[in-house]
């Protein structure tokens, strides 16, 4: 569904967070469309209101009180579309990130083909596998059955076979899922999601749906050594929002006055990262990473060719998974002061218990911001499985989510970014301070002009331009010679050593030329790979910068001498 900006002025974005839900307001201004404002409200999808309903009336009521315009009737009831007098919108779009992890059983016949595939399908969204079974497994049929009913799965995803492949097997598989509906009363039983072998679609689906709700999708294995996601990743996001219509309370209700389906977060922001590939360098990819209250959506792109993982962790009450030993190290190393394993345990659980809080001090600020660097450490472990590029390198980052984008300074936003991207080569940071980038992704089904003026309009805010040389020299040897060549024609010279962090003096908005001489094998590009020797140069919110401490970065066991990097570090940043 499309529609042009003349009938179309004002869109409203609903999106439904874990913790917080926002209504952000986009409308014309003087011929072009700008993002207006956002109201915001605490999220009672949850207990004890477990009602989306009431949420977005409040967060509503803020953006009326912001604007001064007239968004309800006096019923309550969001007035779509618009008016003659000003009042109402004209489109209404929804993404949301709320509700329960999905429980989802995984079918399928090999363990690392068919089912390896099922998992990866389910990393695109908010769901966990909390079962497999596979053509060998050796249980018995009746312990499988126990073990899929014990399992309580909102969600059963039936892959196997690779096209007019294995037949008799996957249907012992779906006989197996049939079985476990049967069992289960009407209201307990799982949805399913097959795709395997197209061929026996049809014949899979007539028996199943005798008990429960069947999608379809291409199989997501059609060969053995080629694995294609993109349908069942669409006929996925289908069957979440459906899901979370039975979940939420009021989801059923703002969904049929929205223009376009309503949309996972993670799925909006990929569609977005997505849109930014086809515009930047199509030999580089594009990524993207939000950080929420209950996952955290990590998306690469390269020609619009997308990859996205969610990972069931974040600052809110998903916090709690961040306890296993190696989290807890890892995210020790990034907090400058001394906090014993305990002491940062309990941190964690009174966040969760808290997870709106916001951080009154600059030490749970900094711990804060340290569990941030190890949630994006993880996501870019778990982008690298499945991503094909073979040099991680973008162009640009952007990164969305409160704790990112809203920092205290934009310092510690880009120091957080370079902690846990860790990037390599010559890149662009952009930080989306007020959360559009899942919402445009969404506006983008009924309004294609809308997200390009936005984004035209600066919306989005760059943290600058970050040079990330890859060397295995010695901390203090000289790996680059730099000099920059201001439009003013003042040159700067400088070198580059290893373990070092410099800030380059460019004012935002500003450009430059930036000339690089390579010493010590010190790498901007894929070992092997010919790379220019000056770049084009933009300054941001913290100028631009040059991140020779290596990759990945070093770490010390020596408490003192931990704390003095991490201050080092961050004291090179203004």
């Amino acid at each position: 569904m499309t529609s042009s900006i003349v009938d179309a002025d004002s869109v409203l974005a609903i999106d439904l967070g874990s913790a917080y839900t926002r209504a952000l307001l986009f409308d014309m201004v003087e011929g072009h469309y700008h993002f207006i404002a956002v109201g915001t409200a605490r999220s009672t999808v949850n207990a004890p209101f477990r009602d989306a309903g009431e949420c977005v009336h409040q967060a509503l009521d803020h953006l009326q009180e912001i604007t001064g315009r007239v968004f309800t009737d006096k019923d309550a009831s969001l007035i779509l579309p618009s008016k003659p007098d000003g009042s109402g919108v004209d489109r209404l779009v929804m993404t949301f990130s709320a509700g329960p992890e999905l429980r989802v059983v995984t079918a399928g016949l090999l363990p690392d083909v068919s089912l390896e595939s099922a998992r990866n399908l389910i990393r695109t969204t908010y769901g966990q596998v909390v079962e497999a079974i596979g053509l060998n497994d050796r249980r018995r049929t009746d312990a499988r059955l126990d073990a899929i009913l014990e399992a309580k799965p909102d969600l059963v995803i039936l892959a196997g076979g690779t096209e007019s492949g294995a037949n008799r097997s996957v249907l012992k598989l779906a006989e197996l899922v049939a079985m476990a509906c049967r069992v289960l009363p009407q209201d307990k039983r799982p949805q399913v999601l097959y795709a395997g072998n197209s061929v026996l679609a049809k014949k899979i689906k007539a028996g199943l749906e005798k008990y429960t709700r069947v999608h379809t999708a291409a199989n997501v294995r059609p060969s053995v050594d080629v694995e294609s996601l993109g349908a069942a990743e669409m006929e996925l996001t289908k069957v979440v929002t459906e899901l979370r219509g039975q979940q939420m309370g009021g989801f059923r209700s703002l969904a049929q006055v929205c223009s376009a389906p309503p949309l996972p977060n993670a799925h909006a922001f990929g569609r977005m990262i997505r849109f930014f590939s086809r515009l930047y360098d199509h030999s580089r990819g594009v990524l993207g990473v939000d950080v929420g209250a209950e996952s955290t959506a990590v998306a690469a792109a390269q020609a619009g060719h997308l990859t996205v993982e969610v990972l069931p962790q974040g600052l809110g009450r998903a916090i709690l998974s961040m306890q296993a030993e190696e989290d807890l190290k890892e995210i020790i190393r990034f907090i400058p002061f001394s906090m014993t394993p305990n002491a940062l345990r309990d941190y964690l659980y009174q966040k969760s218990v808290t997870p709106a809080g916001i951080p009154m001090t600059e030490e749970s600020l900094a711990v804060e911001q340290a569990v941030a660097r190890q949630i994006l450490r993880k996501g870019m472990q778990q982008l690298r499985e499945r991503w094909d590029g073979r040099w991680m390198s973008f162009e640009p980052i952007l990164a969305s989510g409160s704790v990112l984008a809203r920092a205290a300074t934009p310092a510690q936003s880009l120091m957080m970014l370079l902690d846990g991207l860790q990037p390599v080569g010559v890149t662009t940071l952009v930080i989306d301070p007020n959360g559009l980038a899942a919402s445009l992704g969404a506006i983008a089904e009924v309004d294609r002009m809308l997200p390009v003026q936005v984004m035209e309009s600066g919306a989005f805010q760059v943290l600058g331009t970050v040079i990330c040389p890859a060397s295995r020299a010695k901390a203090g040897t000289v790996i680059m010679n730099a000099r920059l060549e201001m439009e003013s024609g003042e040159e700067i010279r400088l070198q580059v050593k290893q373990g070092s962090l410099t800030q380059l003096p460019l004012q935002s908005g500003q450009t430059a030329r930036l000339h690089i001489d390579h010493l010590n094998r010190a790498e901007l590009g894929a070992r092997g790979q010919r790379v220019p020797s000056n770049y084009k140069v933009v300054g941001g919110l913290c100028g631009a910068v040059i991140d020779a401490r290596g990759r990945p970065l070093p770490t010390s066991d020596d408490e003192t001498k931990r704390i003095e990097l991490l201050k080092k570090w961050s004291a090179a940043l203004r």
